[in-house]
């Protein structure tokens, strides 16, 4: 493990954001076996149920339209890749 201090305080918004994701990342598969309390599999085994049965069409918003919203709200600037 690293020594390495990072003063969250100091990062500006986008930068927290991508900190977050390579934590996320950092767990690789392990993050698949997360513990899921009451409420949340409860919620995944009801959307599992309304796929299986084709009942629904699938709800959400596409990951640009949220990214971009949360960029406009917070005045972020796409990042250059």
């Amino acid at each position: 493990m690293s020594d390495r201090v990072v003063d969250i305080a100091s990062l500006s918004p986008e930068e927290r954001l991508r900190l977050i994701g390579e934590l996320w990342d950092s767990l690789g598969e392990s993050n698949q076996s997360l513990p899921l309390n009451a409420a949340q599999e409860a919620e995944l085994d009801r959307r599992l149920d309304d796929l299986e049965a084709g009942t629904k069409e699938p709800v959400g918003i596409p990951w640009d339209e949220v990214l971009n919203q949360i960029r406009q709200r917070h005045k972020i600037r796409p990042s250059r890749k």
